[in-house]
């Protein structure tokens, strides 16, 4: 656990704490007061504070946290009121455990039990030097868990950090992401600072890690359920009519993020230049870029909609993120290094870059998921290139799909935040349906190779399909031979 930083003041009948927990969320915040002692739990940060008198917990006692600033306050009532609770400020001394009550006194009677003293006995559970060590720490800490005052804040320094997310806005989201159950992490506690080289390699690494050709070979043998799920055809593909937003994603909508000076692309990102002055203005080669993370991100949302039959699952928040490069390893497609705008109306994408941006979204779901199937991968594509065709309020449609089901999640919640969130403000505001259409006509004609995922998928297929004749040829002569009737 970590102790934040933290301060205390009081008045003439409260006493508030003030706490520093970033990225956190308040409905998981657990607090309790015990007489002198206050403890607040929110993963991943704890801390138990001791003050000189009793305080209580009543209608004036109140906590609020400011996720812009990452502070939570607690407010607690004196039992006394105009109690003066000295040394407020002395922080060590607040963490110190509270004193313990004294043992109750023992008398022994006798020492001894069938001839053999107590001193004999207690010599053979005697403890080592290290676990004696341990033992008096604990019960000098009244077996509480151990407190430091958190350290003062470093120099002011340019920061390792390497930005990420949304056109690379954010940062911060995963300091402490080794005390989560992040499962879907494939940077591990160095995702704050991997240089984006890097990343692309470790999560190709981790691809190739998960990658089960036994499983594979087994859902290409055995596919009739995955032969169902290929016949299913998405809602929102075939909804036809006159588009409306339902109440409740219309109440989604105003629920977004507000952004200042959202009537330019421009001057929306200049309000984010103020906390990160080293973010470039976005230009044509970033808009090109969000379009190919658009299409990894409808890919995953397809794969998920498509085996739930859009009837989201517990699991469905770690499918959309194991299956997504640009949340799993903050990896999101990039345009090659000799790409230029075109001077056509629309944007346009060549299947060389359409390829290499899917390329990751094939290869993870055919190494995370529980169906692992060519095909499947291949209508996952189709499902996203008519979604797209069906312009920006289907797009947001699906988008606020996933944004519901990243947001309900107490750990991928974050990957909504550095994405989702932002892509739904961009869809609304700076996209258009000529360049989705076009986006959407190329998936539609990109051709996927097995060879290009490079785990010998056509060997595997092969071998499997022979091994099937092979059972049947043997069935068959088995079948041929219990029909053939005794010699007489």
């Amino acid at each position: 656990m970590i102790t934040p930083r933290f301060s205390c003041s009081q008045t003439e009948e409260t006493v508030t704490v003030s706490m520093y927990c970033p990225s956190v969320r308040a409905v998981d915040v657990e607090i309790n007061i015990d007489e002198t002692q206050l403890t607040v739990h929110v993963n991943p940060y704890f801390l138990r504070l001791n003050f000189p008198h009793n305080v209580v917990e009543d209608d004036s006692s109140s906590a609020d946290y400011d996720p812009g600033t990452g502070y939570l306050s607690v407010s607690l009532t004196k039992e006394q009121k105009g109690q003066h609770f000295k040394d407020l400020d002395l922080l060590a001394k607040l963490l110190a455990p509270r004193q313990s009550k004294p043992p109750p006194s023992i008398e022994v009677i006798s020492s001894t039990e069938n001839g053999q003293t107590l001193t004999e006995k207690l010599d053979g559970l005697s403890l080592t030097d290290k676990e004696q060590s341990e033992f008096e720490e604990a019960a000098a800490n009244d077996w509480q868990l151990p407190q430091q005052a958190p350290e003062g804040l470093p120099e002011l320094q340019l920061s390792v950090e390497k930005p990420y997310g949304f056109l690379d806005l954010h940062s911060g989201y995963f300091r402490h992401v080794a005390h989560t159950e992040n499962e879907v992490n494939d940077l591990g506690s160095d995702a704050e600072t991997c240089a984006r080289n890097d990343r692309t390699q470790r999560r190709i690494k981790r691809e190739d890690e998960k990658w089960d050709p036994e499983h594979y070979m087994a859902d290409f043998a055995d596919d009739e359920y995955i032969r169902d799920l290929l016949t299913w055809t998405h809602p929102h593909i075939a909804q036809d009519g006159a588009f409306e937003y339902t109440e409740s994603e219309n109440l989604e909508i105003l629920r977004l993020p507000r952004k200042e000076c959202e009537d330019s692309l421009l001057h929306f990102y200049e309000q984010r230049l103020i906390i990160c002055p080293t973010i470039d203005i976005p230009d044509s080669r970033q808009t090109h870029e969000l379009y190919l993370t658009l299409a990894t991100l409808l890919f995953s949302y397809a794969y998920e909609s498509r085996t739930t039959q859009s009837d989201p699952t517990p699991e469905s928040a770690w499918t959309m993120c194991s299956l997504t490069a640009a949340f799993s390893a903050l990896d999101p497609p990039r345009a090659s290094p000799d790409w230029k705008p075109s001077n056509k109306c629309a944007q346009s994408f060549s299947n060389a870059e359409l390829s290499a941006a899917l390329l990751p979204s094939y290869r993870r779901s055919l190494a995370f998921p529980l169906y692992r199937s060519f095909l499947l991968a291949e209508k996952c594509r189709t499902d996203a290139a008519r979604l797209l065709a069906k312009g920006r309020n289907t797009v947001m449609r699906c988008l606020l799909d996933m944004k519901r089901i990243l947001d309900h999640h107490e750990v991928y919640y974050v990957y909504s935040k550095i994405w989702v969130d932002d892509f739904c403000v961009w869809i609304q505001a700076h996209s258009s349906d000529e360049d989705l259409a076009s986006l959407g006509k190329a998936m539609i004609d990109l051709k996927i190779k097995k060879d290009s995922i490079q785990w010998h998928l056509e060997e595997l297929e092969a071998a499997t399909q022979e091994d099937l004749e092979r059972e049947s040829d043997s069935d068959d002569d088995s079948e041929s031979d219990l029909e053939r009737p005794a010699p007489l």
